[in-house]
Parts: structure tokens; sequence; C-alpha cells
């Protein structure tokens, strides 16, 4: 057998040898971080969902947020969704497709929960759901849970993921972020807190509103904060932009954000600042 004849054989083997165990490997089971590309066996991120290499959290299902956080949860308005009030192009499509992903009637979970040992009002919203993008029903159910937190004499924690508002809805999405403010502006004069925590990506409306009014705004690390996207900025202003623009770790340096809190540790954290509320609410602090 001649030496070309060799190589075409061992070729023809190698490339069969590959497809058989490719075949076996199943999807999924390398990731790779989308902030710093790192690729790795997907336990490594662990039950926290946590890049292994850069610390950036993977985004989740807000039910799957929850669980990192408390075991004691009521939920409020589940019923509410969206009724396409714009009649958009493939939108109810889109809901359907959405609910279906993430258990979610619409971009967003609220209700009361136990965080440590402190009853609080909880809203997360959904990165998955549309991008966690504002509408109008999940604007009401997060200016019902700022008003029952008002009414119960609750704080109010809120973890924010959105791309902004809701361009499906129009107008009826960019009402959501007056609304909410409104609630916010109610509870805050009751004096009875509102922590922030922003997830990774919040931008848009939801930043130039609720998300940048907490008391205390705390942040995962590697999370995208800003208004308008970076590209947009560039071509409108005709420059490049920092690395770090529109980063968490960016606006901390700029007091945007009070303190950037590893994923694993936030529910440790906002115990530490719920008790400090619970004492300021009673006058021991």
């Amino acid at each position: 057998m001649s030496f070309g004849e060799h190589v075409k054989r061992f070729s023809s083997r190698s490339v069969s040898m590959l497809a058989h165990y490719q075949a076996k490997v199943p999807n999924g089971i390398w990731q790779e971080c989308p902030h710093c590309h790192a690729s790795f066996y997907f336990k490594r991120a662990g039950q926290y969902r946590v890049c292994p290499e850069c610390g950036y959290g993977f985004r989740v299902t807000a039910h799957r947020r929850l669980k990192m956080l408390t075991k004691h949860f009521e939920e409020w308005d589940a019923d509410l969704e969206t009724k396409d009030p714009t009649e958009f192009p493939e939108y109810e499509r889109k809901i359907k497709k959405a609910q279906s992903a993430t258990h979610l009637k619409d971009g967003v979970l609220t209700g009361k929960a136990t965080i440590g040992d402190y009853p609080v009002a909880l809203g997360i919203m959904d990165p998955l759901f549309i991008m966690g993008s504002l509408g109008t029903a999940n604007g009401e159910r997060i200016t019902r849970m700022f008003e029952k937190a008002t009414k119960q004499q609750l704080p109010v924690v809120l973890l924010t993921a959105s791309g902004g508002a809701r361009m499906q809805e129009g107008i009826y999405s960019l009402m959501q972020m007056a609304k909410i403010s409104q609630a916010v502006n109610v509870h805050s004069a009751a004096g009875l807190g509102y922590i922030s925590v922003i997830m990774d990506p919040t931008t848009g409306g939801v930043t130039a509103s609720f998300a940048s009014q907490a008391d205390i705004t705390l942040a995962e690390p590697k999370a995208l904060y800003g208004f308008t996207g970076k590209r947009v900025i560039e071509q409108t202003i005709n420059k490049e932009l920092p690395s770090d623009f529109q980063s968490v770790e960016n606006s901390y340096k700029r007091g945007f954000i009070d303190e950037i809190v590893p994923r694993e540790r936030m529910a440790e954290r906002l115990t530490q600042l719920l008790s400090i509320l619970e004492a300021k609410k009673w006058g021991e602090a």
C-alpha cells in the first residue's frame, strides 16, 4: 500500500471515530462564558450558574433565581398577562414561546418572601422572557408589588434584568416607567426601604426609571448596566467607547452602584441589609 493510501485510510478512520464520539457528547455539556469567552464543563458553573473564570452570572429564569434567595415565597398577581394592546405582528407567538420557556405569564415574578428572617416584597425580572422587556402586564405587577409593600409596611427587593421598554406595546410600555416610579416614590415616602439588584442586562427604560431609584443599589459582577446600546452611541458620536463602558464595575467607581456582590453571596448580603432596615424601622439603628 502506498504512503498516500495509508494517509487516506487513516484520515477516513479518524473522521469516522470523531463522528462516533461527537454523537455521544450531549449538547450543552461544554459552555462558553459570554463575558470572558472561557470554555468549561457545565457543572463547574455550579448551582448559582456562575463562570468559574471571571465570576459572570449566567442569565437564568426568575423561578431559578428565586430558589437562590429564599424557600419561603407567596406569589402575587400570577394571573396578570398582556393582551397585545397594539396587535403587533407575531407578538402573541413570541409571548406563548416565552411563557413556555419561563413558566411565567409575563416577564416578572412578584410576591411576599422571607430572606433570612425578614419579610420582604420581592420582585425578580426574567431576562429569558422577551429579554425581560417592560410591558403592560409586568409593569402592572411591579406597580402592585410596591403598592402592597406600602400597605403591608414591607421593604422591597427588586432584581432587575431587562432590555428596556417592550417595543411591541409602544406607548403602553413607556407609560409603565412613570407608573412604577410613582409607586416607588409613595413607598419611599413611607420610609420602608427599597433595594435594587442589577442583573445582566439592565438597560433602557428600566435603567432610566425604577432600577435606579432604590435606596440601596447592589449589582452582580460583570452585568451590563446602561441606557442606550454601546454600538448606537458609538455610531452617533463617531467615537470608540472604553471597554468597560456600561459595566457595573464602571458605575460602581462613579458612585451609581453601592456594592458589587457575587451571586453566591447575594442572599447573605440582602439579609444583612434587611436587618439594618428592620432595626431602623423600630428605632434601633
